[in-house]
């Protein structure tokens, strides 16, 4: 099954135009979406009685048609409106709607509320007027749907043009817009449920799918499965963090390059303490080893073990220290291919304050870097340097704890060495982590994701 596509607002206009274009017809399309949200809301609330909020524009429209349809299925509707409808297709959805149509200020609350009054393309936030009586309604309803997105909410970077509410149920038509994923307004969305509304669309940007991931071969041995580096420093334990996750990636063997002696760890992860960089780039100058990690644990007092790492010439995973320590250098630094896993402050260090939306933003950094950029958080973006965007559903706010992105870094290393592609590397760590978290449930820490690694990895086997 093909990944849900993102696409930004002038994206979904010009697939919108390009079946215009094939011959559909505009009303068609709007019909369609209509139809298709009608359905889950039909499947979701039965015959509770729904209010429709109606905007002047095709969302709007949307909403004529998902009441008519709702009013044929037996459901008591109502809707109110804002004004007149000013679009061709929103017009004719109307003409169809031969029910009363109340002003917004005077609509009373019912069990399900319908919010189309403003979806993809919003520009500017709504009047405070509107906004609060949105909220109101949202409030009193049993059963909350936003029709594409949350009257409010800016479509291409997530961000909050006006107060919006939250909703239960979010029914994004078509494909999923860059808000739905993004926060602030990501977590205003409720479930999110897309409605095809049969789109060609482009599939350069997706929401992360789970990853198929494949069992060892009979002839498999430690070497041929992927050996791990993890270069640590002068903080032990997240290096061991980081390479236990490895050791439960897939990857057949890890070996650690301590600068400082080793504590107890998994007995399957090789020790070796080194502190001399010569000897460090004797070590890494193995060619058996298919990826290297540097960052956990790393420290930002000297340089020379992450100079080793940068001239070794292994696929690498940096993360952490690593990550300070090329602050405004990593254009010039990182070695192409790389996977660089940074939270937002590490981002801003390596590529200053970027404008445009996060998405945007990890896009500029894999192409000044030639790496895949994984920028982490509760909207985590994986962007290639070739354009190509995955970004993960809203991971466990429980992941906010020390230690979590040791985790990640050491799964993206493990599974760098076992497929040989960074950016597939890159989803397969943050769809696995994620999981892991949700297994973990609430209240765990760094050690806690290890022990549901298993787990997560063997459910996509």
């Amino acid at each position: 099954m093909a990944p849900d596509p993102i696409l930004t607002a002038a994206a979904m206009r010009a697939a919108e135009q390009a079946a215009f274009d094939a011959g559909v017809d505009p009303y068609e399309l709007m019909e369609r979406a209509g139809a298709a949200a009608a359905q889950i809301i039909w499947r979701a609330g039965h015959r509770r009685d729904a209010l429709i909020l109606s905007g002047p524009g095709n969302n709007g429209g949307d909403g004529f048609v998902i009441g008519r349809i709702l009013r044929e299925l037996g459901v008591p509707v109502r809707v109110a409106s804002l004004g007149d409808s000013r679009t061709e297709s929103a017009q004719r959805a109307r003409a169809l709607w031969d029910g009363p149509v109340e002003p917004l200020a005077d609509a009373a609350p019912a069990a399900q509320l319908v919010d189309a009054l403003f979806g993809t393309g919003l520009t500017r936030g709504l009047d405070a007027a509107v906004a609060d009586r949105l909220g109101e309604l949202v409030a009193h309803a049993n059963h909350s749907y936003a029709i594409d997105l949350p009257s409010g909410v800016g479509t291409d970077d997530g961000q909050l043009l006006s107060a919006v509410p939250k909703f239960d149920v979010t029914i994004a038509l078509g494909a999923f817009k860059p808000a739905h994923l993004l926060q602030p307004a990501a977590s205003l969305m409720g479930k999110l449920v897309r409605a095809d509304i049969g789109l060609t669309m482009p599939q350069d940007m997706n929401v992360l799918a789970p990853p198929r991931l494949r069992a060892p071969v009979a002839a498999a041995h430690k070497y041929s499965r992927g050996l791990v580096g993890v270069v640590g420093g002068i903080m032990p334990g997240a290096a061991a963090l980081a390479a236990a996750a490895a050791a439960h990636s897939g990857a057949g063997m890890v070996r650690r390059y301590d600068a400082s002696p080793c504590e107890a760890g998994p007995h399957a992860i090789v020790h070796q303490q080194i502190e001399d960089e010569t000897v460090l780039s004797d070590a890494l100058s193995d060619p058996r080893l298919a990826a290297v990690l540097v960052g956990p644990g790393l420290g930002r007092e000297d340089k020379t073990r992450l100079d080793a790492v940068l001239a070794c010439g292994r696929p690498l995973v940096l993360d952490a220290d690593a990550l300070t320590l090329l602050s405004g250098n990593a254009e010039t630094h990182v070695p192409a291919g790389s996977i660089l896993t940074p939270h937002e402050g590490e981002f801003v260090r390596l590529f200053s304050d970027l404008p445009g939306s996060k998405i945007d933003r990890a896009l500029v950094g894999a192409r000044m870097t030639m790496s895949v950029v994984v920028y982490k958080g509760a909207d985590s973006v994986i962007a290639t340097p070739d354009g190509r965007v995955a970004v993960a559903r809203g991971a466990s706010t429980w992941l906010s704890t020390a230690g979590t992105g040791d985790v990640l870094a050491g799964l993206a290393a493990g599974r760098l060495a076992v497929t040989g592609d960074p950016f597939r590397a890159a989803c397969e760590a943050v769809w696995l982590h994620g999981d892991a978290a949700r297994r973990a449930g609430p209240a765990f820490v760094a050690d806690d994701l290890l022990a549901a690694l298993p787990a997560a990895i063997g459910s996509r086997l």
